[in-house]
């Protein structure tokens, strides 16, 4: 849920609305234009055989055949845009609390949690870059309240995408550039970064099944007395772990499939490595680019320094992976790291 739903099928609005409503000279139209690359592509993929009706969401992953009915239940009662955002998120899951003189302005309840430690930093890179552009072109509220096209996009977006959710008060209003910035920023976010996060480590995760079963085909003897059952499981506990295991069909088809989503295309966008072309012939925006570039390449370096500290045992040691699945740029391939532009797998 947290990934199809989550990125996949929430960010379909803010592109419908955007090719709607955005003329394609339009800065903003501009700005998410790479974030919005294969997306509507491959969500009707995922209609087609992964969440459709006895497609391999419902027959290889609990629940079954309520799999999407459970994702729309806690769309409906969890989902929020503002939540969004990566530090409200770790506000609202408790897993950090404001604090002006942290770092990023949040502590987190778990030093030692490298999707928060990372994705803090990338947030703040992206969100300077967001920065600079929405400052060059909206030098003041009036620009963005009296942009037309800029505020029907938004509107399309909250009224017509999550009609359901329309009347809501945690939706922000674009009146100012700090509002402009922190929408974009968490749209922006939910495309690149989250999605990196929570996709392209799935086969080195789940590809060995049995650290990650989708299902469980019977309960344990001791949940579904039996005495036939409970007499095997003490005489062949291996027995009964298979029978529970997925079937053969099943985690063979789960790891042929987690394989294709973690594999990142030769032809992929990594975010901030290559320029808009028409950006660089603004001064401004071109100059920003190559700090935002600038930047991400020095991230690069600084979780390299975190995997080697021996300090940080959730990404060093002994059986410990190293976590790098926030480090923006990659080879093709599985490789467990590079953060696109867009949701494109």
């Amino acid at each position: 849920m947290y990934h199809m739903l989550r990125t996949h099928c929430c960010t379909e609005p803010y592109i419908i609305a955007a090719h709607r409503q955005l003329s394609e000279m339009h800065p903003i139209y501009r700005l998410l234009h790479p974030h919005f690359r294969y997306t509507m592509e491959i969500n009707a993929l995922a209609r087609q055989y992964l969440i459709n009706a006895k497609g391999i969401i419902e027959t290889s992953f609990f629940p079954g055949k309520y799999s999407m009915e459970l994702s729309s239940v806690v769309y409906d009662q969890e989902w929020r845009f503002d939540y969004e955002a990566l530090p409200k998120d770790l506000i609202n899951r408790a897993m950090a609390v404001e604090d002006p003189s942290a770092p990023h302005g949040l502590k987190l309840m778990v030093e030692d949690y490298p999707y928060a430690n990372d994705g803090l930093v990338l947030w703040d890179i992206i969100k300077e870059w967001v920065s600079d552009y929405v400052n060059h072109y909206y030098s003041d509220s009036s620009l963005i309240v009296s942009d037309n096209e800029l505020q029907a996009w938004w509107t399309e977006v909250r009224t017509v995408g999550h009609a359901d959710k329309k009347d809501e008060p945690w939706w922000p209003v674009l009146k100012t550039p700090q509002d402009l910035i922190e929408t974009l920023t968490t749209i922006i976010w939910i495309a690149s970064g989250h999605h990196a996060a929570v996709n392209f480590g799935q086969y080195t995760y789940a590809g060995y099944f049995p650290n990650r079963p989708t299902t469980a085909r019977m309960n344990m003897p001791t949940e579904d007395p039996n005495d036939e059952l409970l007499k095997l499981f003490w005489e062949k506990p291996e027995v009964i772990l298979l029978t529970t295991f997925p079937s053969q069909i099943q985690a063979t088809t789960v790891m042929a499939i987690l394989d294709v989503l973690s594999n990142h295309s030769p032809d992929e966008e990594y975010l901030g490595q290559q320029i808009e072309p028409a950006w660089t012939e603004e001064p401004a925006i071109n100059a920003a680019f190559l700090k935002f570039n600038g930047r991400l390449k020095e991230f690069e370096g600084i979780i390299d320094g975190r995997n080697a500290d021996n300090k940080l045992k959730n990404r060093n040691g002994a059986g410990v992976v190293p976590y790098e699945l926030l480090k923006p740029f990659s080879d093709p391939g599985v490789t467990g790291k590079g953060v696109p532009y867009s949701i494109s797998i």
